[in-house]
């Protein structure tokens, strides 16, 4: 397909329109999700078909409010707080972390709660993340510790996706370049190695695309994907309703997890490998933050697996790659994430709860990573 025609699918193709589009309810979603006994549910009925990512919503984008932030000398009236917030940030770059805690300290004051405008939401989980960097505290606040959140988390996940375009894009970028690369050819044993898998819902639609190839009965899958050590629940999850999808495809599938400990020790020697058989390997920005790796020692470990293709999804286009300044990082993150949660307030009129949601569950934790 030419780029005008995945425009036109996707429902992007009118420029003259300066609206949020929305994304159609897609038909690869995994079906007959397990109960969850273990979680206090209200309406557990809610939660069928959970990897139905895409849903449709109605927009409405009459209301919206355009913050001036390109210029940072130029705030709308109340928003002063944001030369505070970029003063904290100066300091991690001149060491100045005593400073950092009495300026973040202050803010505190005024930024009690993600409430208000979205810069100062924004701002708001900016402060939480510089917070996190003195006192170390992200794993645990990052931390999902029951079905209840994971369930919450991916309904808000789904939510987003009808709202953005980024989560089903990348999706379908990635897909087709497997197909192109490893699943089109005569091999019948293919491995993806998956770095950054999150709820898994993209072999859903990887596994219905094989489907309707008509060739998925000669063709072995298997997905090796790193997490962390506490994303055991996420990982039950994730295999039960994946093995379960693919048996109703009646498709070849395994997957398997290695934990982050073990790949930090072992490096690619943590996975199993198969003579003749085709490995892609899924990267994201992720995974050098979370290893804090040698990227020197990480690309030389790769190149011994040759595998037949890289696929490296960056949705953080807001990074500047490159650059040693935290505070110039820093202000680019807050443009990108107060822009976002505008969008969430034009997208999502009069259903604050969702975007809430949203901005708690899915990007206050990238806020936090980043």
């Amino acid at each position: 397909m030419d780029w005008d025609s995945i425009m036109k699918d996707l429902g992007l193709d009118d420029e003259s329109v300066p609206s949020i589009k929305t994304i159609p309810p897609q038909e690869n979603h995994i079906q007959n999700l397990p109960e969850f006994t273990s979680c206090e549910l209200t309406h557990p009925t809610e939660f069928n078909n959970l990897y139905d990512f895409y849903p449709s919503h109605n927009i409405d984008i009459s209301n919206t409010t355009t913050y001036g932030f390109n210029n940072m000398g130029n705030f709308n009236s109340g928003f002063d707080f944001i030369e505070e917030l970029v003063r904290a940030a100066d300091c991690f770059d001149t060491q100045e972390l005593q400073l950092a805690q009495v300026i973040l300290a202050r803010l505190g004051q005024r930024l009690r709660s993600p409430s208000g405008k979205p810069l100062q939401r924004a701002a708001f989980y900016f402060k939480e993340a510089l917070l996190s960097l003195l006192t170390g505290g992200l794993t645990r606040t990052t931390r999902l510790s029951s079905w209840n959140d994971i369930v919450q988390t991916i309904k808000a996940y789904k939510a987003f996706s009808g709202i953005n375009p980024i989560p089903m894009f990348s999706h379908f970028t990635t897909n087709q370049a497997l197909m192109e690369a490893v699943l089109d050819g005569s091999s019948p044993l293919i491995h993806i190695i998956d770095f950054d898998i999150g709820f898994g819902g993209q072999y859903a639609s990887l596994m219905r695309e094989m489907f309707e190839r008509h060739d998925h009965s000669r063709k072995f899958i298997r997905v090796t994907a790193v997490v962390p050590e506490e994303y055991a629940i996420e990982t039950r999850l994730i295999k039960d309703n994946l093995v379960q999808f693919a048996s109703e495809l009646k498709l070849r599938f395994q997957i398997e997890f290695v934990l982050l400990r073990t790949f930090e020790m072992l490096s690619f020697k943590s996975f199993k490998f198969i003579d003749g058989e085709k490995t892609a390997i899924l990267l994201s920005p992720l995974i050098f933050r979370s290893l804090g790796l040698n990227l020197t020692a990480f690309l030389n470990d790769l190149r011994r697996v040759n595998p037949t293709i890289v696929v490296f999804v960056d949705n953080e286009v807001w990074m500047e790659s490159g650059t040693t300044s935290f505070r110039k990082n820093f202000v680019n993150g807050l443009e990108f994430y107060a822009m976002m949660f505008e969008s969430l307030d034009a997208a999502v009129v009069g259903n604050g709860e969702w975007v809430r949601k949203i901005e708690t569950l899915l990007l206050r934790p990238r806020i936090l990573a980043a």
